[in-house]
């Protein structure tokens, strides 16, 4: 199975009429945040698949386009304090919106307000763990965890609801967005446990192709 995830800045690799050609391969579709609806429609409508999102702290309330205005990606699965399972794949997943709060903008929250988020997301979690046999395939957010890809600076510190989860949890992939890459060298995949953590920014393709990594739909 072939993922495609987006996150905080539009690459012309994907904007781009060659799209179909060059993920025609891919299967699902993930956006971390920060990005226009117009964009993550684009993707969805080329490609034909499905694309699961969260908002990130630059998302507007509402998007104006030719075609109209709307309050989120049309032909788009908002992924915010939700728990899904993909029907084709049967990747159990869900998501958290923003990040850390710095200023008065919209979706930043505050670690604690953070953790009353993660907290809704428990008994889902069980549930899955009861009729599934696991609890979580695959964890979207904005914002980092704690202490893992973040910053200093206040509006680019982790979430440390986010490491409890993935402690807790252990998702095999945790998704995020929001620290910008500038430059090559700075680290953006890490292992913590069972989890693997990366940031998307930009795009990255993802191949998940083991017994381990590929939890089977149920038949």
């Amino acid at each position: 199975m072939n993922l495609l995830i987006v996150s905080d800045v539009e690459s012309s690799l994907i904007y781009n009429s060659s799209i179909k050609q060059r993920f025609d391969d891919v299967d699902l579709a993930f956006s971390c945040g920060d990005l226009s609806y117009y964009y993550l429609e684009y993707i969805v409508s080329s490609l034909d698949i499905p694309l699961y999102f969260v908002r990130g702290n630059h998302a507007k309330d509402i998007e104006h386009g030719h075609i109209g205005e709307r309050k989120s990606p049309w032909g788009a699965v908002n992924l915010h304090r939700k728990m899904i399972r993909d029907q084709k794949s049967g990747l159990l997943m869900t998501g958290i919106q923003g990040c850390l709060r710095y200023n008065t903008g919209n979706y930043q929250y505050t670690q604690f307000e953070m953790w009353l988020l993660v907290m809704t997301l428990v008994p889902g979690l069980l549930y899955n763990k009861l009729r599934y046999g696991r609890y979580l395939d695959i964890f979207v957010s904005h914002a980092p965890p704690w202490g893992i890809h973040d910053d200093k600076d206040r509006a680019h510190q982790g979430i440390k609801a986010f490491l409890w989860l993935n402690k807790t949890f252990k998702p095999s992939y945790h998704f995020h967005g929001h620290i910008h890459i500038y430059w090559p060298g700075k680290k953006c995949e890490t292992e913590l446990g069972k989890t693997r953590i990366l940031n998307t920014y930009g795009f990255r393709r993802l191949t998940i192709n083991n017994q381990h990594d590929l939890i089977q739909p149920d038949p």
